[in-house]
């Protein structure tokens, strides 16, 4: 799941890491939640190229439960109250590969593609499981594919440790983590 905030071109950005660094614990340990990646893009930092001025978090729950716990409750009523009620996108999840080091990610990328009409869903869906083993072999802290299907797309988000130099050639949008948030740690019976 994200949403994403696109902000005036002269915002003052230190106001979304000064959120971020102040709330940003807030979801930790959140029943539920696999992790959330508060994600900022700002148009003045030479090192992420970007266009726009983004507050975009990234969130992968454990099940639709989660999901609904928190867009039902204050966490996000205290974003909706502060920016307005987004648009909130949600993907089918294909694959997850995540590092036990997650929480140390700095940047992220996210890829969106649109799935061709007459593609074989079971090959993409391959690929993508494939392509996440990839990434986290290469480095990657998390590597998930999605799809939507009623808009027949897939997003690629991946999160890292520093940004390189090819993710900008890539096509993917780049961003900085100022926090990530995992769910409950696991219990041992």
């Amino acid at each position: 799941m994200q949403y994403r905030f696109v902000l005036p071109a002269d915002y003052d950005m230190a106001i979304i890491r000064r959120r971020i660094a102040e709330r940003g614990r807030r979801t930790d340990g959140l029943r539920g939640l696999r992790f959330k990646a508060y994600l900022n893009a700002d148009r003045g930092m030479v090192d992420l190229p970007t266009r726009e001025n983004l507050y975009a978090p990234f969130y992968l729950w454990d099940d639709n439960e989660g999901m609904n716990a928190f867009l039902c409750g204050d966490g996000f009523a205290g974003v909706s109250d502060a920016f307005g009620r987004p648009s909130v996108a949600s993907w089918s999840v294909w694959g997850a590969e995540l590092s036990p080091m997650l929480a140390s990610a700095r940047f992220a990328t996210s890829v969106h593609e649109t799935i061709p009409p007459h593609a074989v869903l079971a090959e993409w869906r391959h690929r993508e499981i494939e392509r996440n083993a990839r990434a986290r072999a290469d480095g990657a802290l998390a590597a998930v594919s999605a799809f939507e299907p009623t808009t027949w797309s897939l997003v690629r988000f991946r999160l890292w440790p520093e940004p390189r130099p090819d993710h900008a050639r890539d096509g993917a949008q780049i961003y900085a983590v100022g926090h990530v948030s995992t769910g409950p740690a696991p219990t041992t019976d």
